[in-house]
This record gives C-alpha cells, structure tokens and sequence, in this order.
C-alpha cells in the first residue's frame, strides 16, 4: 500500500457517521430503535478505524492522501498522531453519547430525530480533525458549527436554549468569515492548500527570513476563529446558557466540539510560532478566560453551570498553553479534558443525588473551624514546594515547561484543599500523600509520553517570554488565591466574600454586557424561529 492509500483510512473515521445520517433522515419514518442501531454501529466503525488508523501510522508512519476534487480543491485525509489521537477520541466519545442517549430520550417522539443530527455532528467533527487540505478543514468547521446549532435548538420549546443558539450563531458565523479569509490569504501566500505543505513553508520563511505578506494576518484571523469557537472572553456566554439541551449535546459540545478552537492552533502550530503575530492574543484572552472562568465555576450553586464555567477556563488555560507554544502539554490538556468533562456531564444527574445525601446525612453534624490563613498559607507553600521539587527531579524546570508545571499543581491545590478542609489529621495526610504522588507521577509521564508522540508534527517547547511569565504566573496566583479562599473564606463572615461572590456566580455581569449589545433580551419567548 503506498502512503496516500494508507492515510484514506482515515476516510473511515466520519464516513461511518455521515452515512448513518444520511440513512436515519432518508427513513423518515425509522422507529428510534432503529435510528439509535444505525447510530450506535455507525460509532462502533468509526472508532475501529481510528483503531486501523493507529495501527497503520505505528507501521508506516505519517501520510497524506490525494486530493479528491477540481483544480487541487477538495478532500484530502492527514495520517499523523494528531489526528489519529482525535479520530480515537470521537469515536470512543461517540459511542458512549449515543448509547447514553437510547436511554435518556427513550419514548421521546423525536429521538431518531435526535439520533441523525449526533451522527451529522460526529461525522463533521471527524472530516475536521482528519483534513490534510485546507478547504476541507474549512467547510467541515462550517458544517460542525451548523449541526451544533441544530442540536442546541433540539428542544424549540426551551427560550433559553434558543437565546444561547442565536448568540452562539452570531459568534460562529464571525469565526467562518475569520477562517474563510485566512484560509485565502494562506493559499495567495504559499501557494498551497495543503496543510503539512503550508506549516513546513511557513516554517522555512522564517528562518530564511522571507515570511510572504498576508501570512501574518492569517495566523491572526487563524487566532481570533479558535477563541470564538472555544468560548473565550467576553464571547464565553453562551456556554454557559446552553444547559437546557439535553445531556447528550452537553457531554459532546463539552467533550468535543468547544475544544476545536484548539485543535485549529495545533494543526497550524508551526504556521503560529513562524509568524509569531497572533502568539500575544492567545496569551492574553487565555489568561483573562481561565482566570474568570475558574473563579466563577467556584461560586455557582448548580452542578451543570460550574461544569460549564470550568470548561470556559480550561479552553481559556489551553489557549494560554498554545499561546506560550507549549504545544504538546496542550494537546494532552484538549484530550484530557474532553475525557474528563464528557464523564462530568453524563454523570451529573447521580452526583447531584450523592450530595444532597451527603447533606442529609451530614446536616446535624457539627461544623468545623476553618484553618486560619497563615496556616492554610504555610501547608499550602509547603505542598507547592514539595510538587516543585519533584518536577525538578523529573526534568521539568519553570524556564522550558512552566505551562506543564502551572496544570500539575492545579490537581495538588485540590488534594490539599480535600485535607485543609477535612479531619487534618497525620491519618488523613497519610492516606492523601500516596494518591498526591500517584497523581504527579502519573501527570508528568503524560507529559513526557506526549512530547514524545508528538515530537516532529508539533514544535517543541518554546521558553517563555516576559510577558508569558508574568500572565501565567497571574493564572497560577489567581488560582492559589482562589483556593485559598475557598478554604479560609467559610469560617469567616465578611459582607466583602458575600457580594464578591454574587459578582463572581453571575461571572461579573459581561454576559449581560454582550445580551445587551446584541438584543438577546428582544428574542420571543414564542416556540416559533
């Protein structure tokens, strides 16, 4: 087999998808069982040639596929780790939404309905993360895009859910017309819709120093696409509306398709850091999402909402990771989370009944003293320390991997919040320490077996200038602060926590500023469109 018949497997990864839409709205009149059947197969082939996929890049390495189309315009299909690493991850995210959803909209009229439109979206996720030609990447991010808002005005009787639609439209909309121009500069600039082929020439330009006009804009439209589509401020609103779609949509809008914004700096990487234009806007739009958002998912009192607002800061944190060209820890951060969050969402509903449980079975308990500061400072410091040292010693120093070693301390925060907030025994420390160092071991492998996978198709590491210091270490203070006040601040009655946690769960009213300023609160509260 030669390479370019090696990377059409790739093919396989939407293809399964797409036909089983086309078959469910062909059958009009296609019970939901069959539909989900269609659906739940059509998941299954996809992820088992992702599974080919893998098997085919291990044995004959990265490849491209032939252009299918007129003039050099058309589909093209990339065999390399992103997207094999991406195909696997919808396939597998695929087959649990779909059969999550049999039995959540069971005896709901349109749930083969339902069905065809995840399988319309699966299948455009997959075109998008398997494009080797620049046209397919932009008419698949078009039609992703189109059959999300579909599936976000599922239910046409909900307003909310249709305000959250029309605001995510508008946003949308403004991201194609950003993509559709870079993609125009791109091919007058090199030449070329081939995307390996663009990166590599972007990459020779600048270190001969010839970087061709236009270039340079398009990394920036390439920019501003990615942080419409991922949510990030002050665009992140509708995120946050968008509860009163069913679960399955929130589990794979979350799991999947809020994280495409990152997936689009990964592809282009080495285009970004050629051009080095568009790096400061990841930086700062990230910094400023993840800091706001993190804030703010500490201060909702519904379970979805602060899942919601957390996705918001870890697609802000990411873009801050691309941003300081920690490309590698970014793409284990986009896989991670999607796992992570897809799980959140589905298993919302029986977290929900644990804690009210737990309430129930705690409400007569006595409530404990919180630590004072000093001594949530001093243990605190204390673990950072400790963490620190131990990075050191595996080879991760601040100056070559400060955005890995800023992630890595975020789950230590919460192992000490878990003890500061509980008995603070010597017991309790001892049955926290050996899962703290589980949990960093197993972080920092992660992070070394990423570089190595995708050492070659993304750059390495970049050091840090001065203005990435300082925003991530504004991040990192934010965070610690936040911590600590969440176990300092419920021992202490102060008007000033109250209302700067009003601010906070309501995300300090910038969503209200964007409604505003785009007539949302004129939307009907009628079921028509």
């Amino acid at each position: 087999m030669t390479n370019g018949s090696i990377a059409l497997l790739l093919a396989l990864v939407p293809l399964p998808h797409l036909l089983a839409a086309m078959l469910i709205r062909w059958r009009s009149n296609a019970s939901p069982r069959e539909a989900l059947r269609l659906a739940d197969i059509a998941a299954i082939c996809s992820f088992g040639a992702g599974l080919l996929a893998a098997v085919a890049l291990w044995l004959a390495g990265p490849a491209t596929g032939p252009v299918t189309g007129i003039a050099g315009i058309g589909m093209s299909f990339r065999l390399d780790a992103l997207s094999v690493a991406l195909s696997l991850l919808i396939g597998f995210v695929g087959i649990v939404v779909i059969r999550f959803s049999s039995a959540y909209l069971d005896g709901d009229p349109a749930q083969a309905r339902f069905a065809g439109m995840l399988c319309t979206a699966l299948g455009a996720v997959g075109l998008l993360v398997t494009a080797a030609s620049l046209a397919q990447l932009v008419l698949a991010w078009i039609a992703m895009s189109l059959a999300l808002h579909g599936l976000l005005v599922f239910r046409t009787e909900r307003r909310g859910a249709r305000l959250a639609a029309r605001k995510k439209f508008l946003f949308a909309r403004a991201g194609d017309i950003c993509l559709v121009v870079a993609a125009v500069l791109l091919a007058r600039a090199f030449g070329t819709l081939d995307i390996p082929s663009l990166n590599a020439a972007a990459q020779a330009a600048a270190e001969a120093g010839t970087m061709p006009p236009g270039a340079a804009g398009a990394a920036m439209l390439i920019a501003i696409a990615a942080l419409l589509k991922s949510a990030q401020f002050p665009t992140h609103g509708w995120l946050i509306e968008v509860m009163e779609t069913p679960t399955p949509v929130s589990a794979l809008l979350h799991a999947g398709i809020v994280n495409a914004g990152g997936f689009l700096i990964l592809r282009f990487a080495d285009l970004m850091l050629a051009t080095a234009s568009a790096l400061p806007l990841l930086l700062v739009v990230g910094a400023l999402t993840a800091v706001i958002g993190a804030l703010a998912a500490l201060a909702q009192t519904s379970i979805k909402v602060s899942l919601a607002w957390s996705t918001v800061a870890q697609m802000g944190f990411m873009m801050l990771q691309c941003g300081l060209g920690a490309f590698s820890s970014a793409i284990l951060h986009l896989l991670a989370h999607s796992l992570y969050k897809a799980h959140a969402f589905l298993e919302a509903g029986r977290t929900v009944e644990r804690v009210d449980a737990g309430f129930a079975s705690t409400r007569n308990a006595d409530t404990r003293e919180a630590p004072g500061l000093p001594m949530a400072i001093l243990t605190l410091t204390s673990v950072l320390l400790v963490y620190g040292g131990a990075a050191w010693m595996l080879g991760f120093t601040p100056v070559q991997n400060p955005a890995a070693l800023a992630l890595g301390a975020v789950p230590m925060m919460g192992l000490w919040l878990a003890w500061i907030s509980g008995p603070r025994s010597l017991r309790a420390l001892r049955g926290l320490l050996p899962i703290a160092g589980g949990v960093m071991v197993l972080y920092f492998f992660l992070q070394m077996a990423s570089a190595r996978i995708f050492a070659g198709l993304l750059p390495t590491t970049q050091a840090p200038g001065l203005l990435g210091t300082a925003l991530l270490a504004g991040v990192f203070g934010a965070f610690a602060a936040a911590v600590l006040l969440q176990a300092c601040g419920p021992g202490r009655s102060s008007a000033l926590l109250g209302a700067l946690r009003v601010h906070l769960a309501n995300g300090l009213y910038l969503n209200d500023v964007i409604d505003r300023l785009l007539g949302a609160y004129r939307l009907r509260s009628d079921t028509r469109h």
